[in-house]
């Protein structure tokens, strides 16, 4: 079976406690999951197209952009990576009714074992997604605010406590350092409930989501696999985690080459 065309990160949900992935190639959709012990072959035909204006361009930024869409849209600002430092209500978004939909939108604080235990923020509407992209083995929802910006701050004040990142390599080799989720939450919030009081944040009483892989077998050792230098890459797909699809001659992150265009055999 072959499918061709530019592809963008893989689209991901639940079905039970299991992450289900669909890579989006072209005009199709398809269902990573029930490739998983096979060979698959992917193949760079050198095109990269801008998920936004469609134009080629010889390098994608932010993960699928040329160069003037990744300067002029809200999304690709810096704010994204760091939601503490919004200014749209400064009157300087470089896009005022995309900054509307996205980041006036109920935002979740949560709490995550990947590699370890970590703070981070997800519009609501991207729950559970946002988990499984981050390869989380178990996430629980602790708050609720009505700004991105709200939820920024949250998480820069539990950051004191607790990191806000993944070892990616630990979270590709399943090496995770549990932490006991319920436990740890109500502690964390209790060192900050002043700035919760002040910014409104709602408690939310969830319980802990576990997450399932489809993998067959962990890598030992992290290869990193990139179509930038090496245009064709082929291996038994051994399993999916997080955005990257883990194969027996290394790991590939797919998100990092969204916009370029790909064959896919299999």
């Amino acid at each position: 079976m072959q499918h061709s065309g530019h592809i963008q990160k893989m689209r991901t949900s639940l079905d039970g406690g299991d992450a289900v992935y669909q890579l989006p190639i072209g005009d199709d959709l398809v269902l990573m999951n029930g490739l998983v012990g096979r060979r698959i072959t992917l193949d760079f035909n050198g095109e990269i197209c801008c998920a936004n204006c469609g134009m080629r361009t010889r390098k994608s930024y932010s993960q699928g952009f040329c160069f003037v869409c990744c300067q002029s849209l809200a999304r690709c600002d810096l704010c994204i990576m760091k939601p503490e430092t919004c200014h749209h209500h400064l009157g300087t978004c470089r896009e005022p009714a995309w900054g509307l939909d996205n980041c006036f939108a109920p935002h979740i604080v949560y709490l995550a074992n990947s590699s370890g235990i970590k703070v981070g923020i997800s519009r609501k509407t991207n729950i559970p997604s946002r988990w499984i992209d981050q390869g989380a083995v178990e996430a629980l929802a602790l708050l609720e605010v009505d700004t991105r910006l709200k939820s920024g701050q949250i998480e820069m004040a539990l950051k004191e406590y607790v990191s806000d990142k993944t070892n990616w390599r630990k979270m590709l080799k399943n090496e995770v350092e549990y932490a006991d989720l319920p436990t740890v939450a109500p502690e964390l919030l209790g060192k900050i409930s002043g700035l919760i009081d002040k910014l409104g944040g709602k408690m939310l009483d969830n319980e802990v989501l576990s997450i399932n892989y489809p993998v067959v077998e962990y890598p030992r050792k992290i290869s990193s696999l990139s179509f930038d230098k090496t245009p064709q890459i082929s291996g038994v797909l051994q399993g999916i985690k997080g955005q990257y699809l883990l194969l027996d001659t290394g790991v590939l992150n797919i998100r990092k080459f969204g916009s370029y265009h790909l064959g896919l055999t299999y």
